[in-house]
């Protein structure tokens, strides 16, 4: 059923190219309506995967991609249809789509144990995919605004400049995203750590739970990226790092998620292959 998804966000991005080159309003108004369907056709396939396996689908790393698409395809859609701005459109559906693929094509089980039924699980894993989402967005609004600055410095005045924001508004966006995801993040990691303490009392034979220390590589990068999100925040009101050096800060930091997202979830962690 994730394929359902997948195509609808594809066929999304396409308009969303579409609106971006030519910059048709109606192409526009397709794209967004294309998108708010795949979002609903996405939170059907979820709601049935919650109601096989008793709880929202966030256990394995293939189900919890699919979540996190479903959050960043909502983030967005918030953001424009608060905003009426979709030129970010053709910079986030590539991201929903190549990152939907994963489940689509290689559907994963979602485990039933018990360890996971705790309420502070699903806390924890549902605030760090809500930061994820917005780093994303943050990452997308980051590139944007590099993308107009060099059109902008280099006096040529002409693709970007006529389809995105101004510098000031998509700084501004970038520094909101960076704050909302930095405070789930937190929030994530603190209850985390407070579920596998107790978790570690009432499961002792689940090697999983017993590897949960920062010698395993997802958590050790976790704090990675929760290092370089409090910098770029520190950064940002305390030695003026705004405009170009935050919208690099959040594109490094994005890529932190990514990698410890999917290759370190998928090859390398010991404590979060449930």
């Amino acid at each position: 059923m994730s394929a359902i998804p997948l195509a609808l966000y594809v066929a999304a991005f396409i308009a969303y190219a579409w609106h971006f080159a030519r910059r048709d309003a109606p192409a526009g108004r397709a794209a967004t309506t294309v998108l708010v369907a795949a979002a609903l056709v996405h939170t059907f396939v979820i709601g049935m995967q919650t109601m096989e396996v008793g709880h929202i689908p966030v256990a394995s790393t293939t189900s919890a991609i699919s979540s996190f698409v479903w959050l960043l395809a909502l983030s967005y859609l918030y953001i424009e249809m608060t905003t009426d701005e979709r030129a970010m459109g053709v910079f986030i559906l590539p991201l929903l789509a190549a990152l939907q693929a994963i489940p689509a094509l290689h559907p994963g089980v979602e485990d039933r144990s018990g360890v996971l039924r705790s309420p502070l699980f699903g806390i924890h894993v549902s605030s760090l995919l809500f930061a994820y989402a917005s780093f994303a967005v943050a990452c997308v609004i980051g590139i944007t605004y590099v993308l107009l600055f060099k059109e902008i410095k280099a006096k040529q005045l002409g693709f970007f400049y006529a389809r995105l924001p101004s510098l000031q508004v998509l700084d501004a966006m970038n520094q909101r995203a960076i704050v909302i995801g930095w405070i789930f993040l937190t929030i994530g990691m603190i209850v985390g750590a407070v579920w596998a303490a107790r978790a570690q009392g009432y499961a002792p034979g689940d090697p999983r739970v017993q590897a949960m220390s920062l010698q395993d590589p997802k958590i050790f990068v976790a704090l990675v990226c929760w290092a370089v999100y409090s910098f770029e925040l520190f950064a940002a009101r305390r030695i003026g790092w705004g405009g170009r050096r935050a919208a690099y800060l959040s594109a490094l930091g994005f890529a932190i998620v990514l990698l410890n997202f999917v290759p370190i979830s998928y090859f390398l962690t010991k404590s979060h292959n449930f």
